[in-house]
This record gives C-alpha cells, sequence and structure tokens, in this order.
C-alpha cells in the first residue's frame, strides 16, 4: 500500500520591523517547531559566489559590496528604500530564489506544522502557500524604539522602512490570528505558547 507524499500543514509568521516577529519565532522553535525565516534564506541567496549577488553588484556597484566580498546590506539598503524602482527590482530577483530555498526546506517538515517567518510574506504574495496567517503587531511608536535599541541605525532610517512596508491595517486584514506584542518577552511567550497548543489542536497532534 503506497503512501501520500507528506505534506507539511505551514504557518505563516509576519510583522512590521521591530513588533517582535524575531522573538515570536524564537519561542516556537524552543517548542519544537520546524521553522523556515525568509530572512536566513535571503541572506544565503546573495553569499560571494551566487548569481544573485554578481546581479546586485552590476545593479548597484560595487560600494555594496564589504571589503572580504560580503554583500554591505546598510549600503544596499540605503540605496533602496530611497528609490521605490530600485527595491522593486531588487525584490523581483530575490523572491523566486528566496521561495526556491524557503520551500524546499518546508518540504522536509516532520512535526505537525512549520512555520515560515517573513517581514514580506504579504507583500511577496506567499502567503497564499501556507494555511494561516499569525501577524505580531506592536504600536508604531514601540516598533521604532525597538529598532533604535536593536541596531546601528537612526530614526529617518527607520520611518523610511516603515514607510516602505505594507500598512498596517493591510497586514492585519491578511491575519488569521493576532498577537498585540506590546508587554515584555515573557507575555510573549505565554501567547506564542497558546497558539501553538491550539495549531496542534488543528492538526490532531497532542497539545
Amino acid at each position: 500500500m503506497s503512501t501520500a507524499p507528506f505534506t507539511p500543514w505551514i504557518l505563516g509568521l509576519t510583522g512590521g520591523i521591530g513588533s517582535g516577529k524575531s522573538a515570536a519565532a524564537e519561542r516556537f522553535v524552543e517548542l519544537g517547531v520546524h521553522l523556515v525565516d525568509a530572512d536566513q534564506a535571503a541572506r544565503w541567496v546573495v553569499e560571494p559566489g551566487r548569481p544573485a549577488l554578481a546581479r546586485i553588484v552590476e545593479r548597484f556597484g560595487p560600494g555594496v559590496l564589504l571589503e572580504d566580498g560580503q554583500l554591505d546590506r546598510g549600503a544596499l539598503r540605503q540605496q533602496i528604500f530611497a528609490d521605490p524602482a530600485q527595491r522593486q527590482w531588487l525584490e523581483q530577483l530575490l523572491h523566486p530564489l528566496i521561495g526556491q530555498e524557503i520551500f524546499s526546506y518546508l518540504a522536509k517538515a516532520e512535526t505537525p506544522y512549520a512555520v515560515y517567518v517573513s517581514p514580506l510574506l504579504i507583500e511577496s504574495g506567499q502567503f497564499s502557500k501556507t494555511q494561516r496567517i499569525l501577524v505580531i503587531d506592536a504600536p508604531t511608536e514601540l516598533q521604532v524604539q525597538r529598532t533604535l535599541q536593536r541596531d546601528n541605525t537612526n530614526p529617518e532610517q527607520v520611518q523610511a522602512i516603515l514607510k516602505a512596508q505594507l500598512a498596517r491595517e493591510e497586514r492585519l486584514r491578511h491575519a488569521d490570528d493576532v498577537v498585540v506584542n506590546d508587554r515584555d518577552l515573557q507575555s510573549l511567550h505565554d501567547e506564542i505558547d497558546r497558539l501553538h497548543h491550539f495549531y496542534l489542536t488543528l492538526r490532531g497532534g497532542q497539545p
């Protein structure tokens, strides 16, 4: 008797910059959930020697490279957030490549469900390949505060990133589940734990 190929049930996890989606993702990993991070896949596809990096240098010039040949993400970020057309070109180059890496890895999941975390889950259209969407939300002022504390950046750059990202209301419109992350880390963990039990129940796993 043959068995059908295993198809993972995928939870899409997203949120704006400084919302706490990375902390939520880390909690899912601690709970033993198979997780793929789009940012990690994005770093891999632009490593030295990969075709995408050569295309980026051809487009933006050698100023987007560090001395060791790695991509200077800060330099590239300054160029693309100042020019929507350049950002669109970069997204059209990278999104298909990143998608291939992500869904190849998701297919290896052996847990009741897998998590795909991406800041551009909605914008990229890849939310359509997930079975449910969880949005980590936070007030805009708190997003800015957290980002300034975490990154070596300035308020103008943070505001530019927020402006370039999908509007908060549109992101929430796509959500099946929402966690408002405006308290401490333990509160976020408690919410993720609760949802983890719920997702296991949906998949027929043991809570």
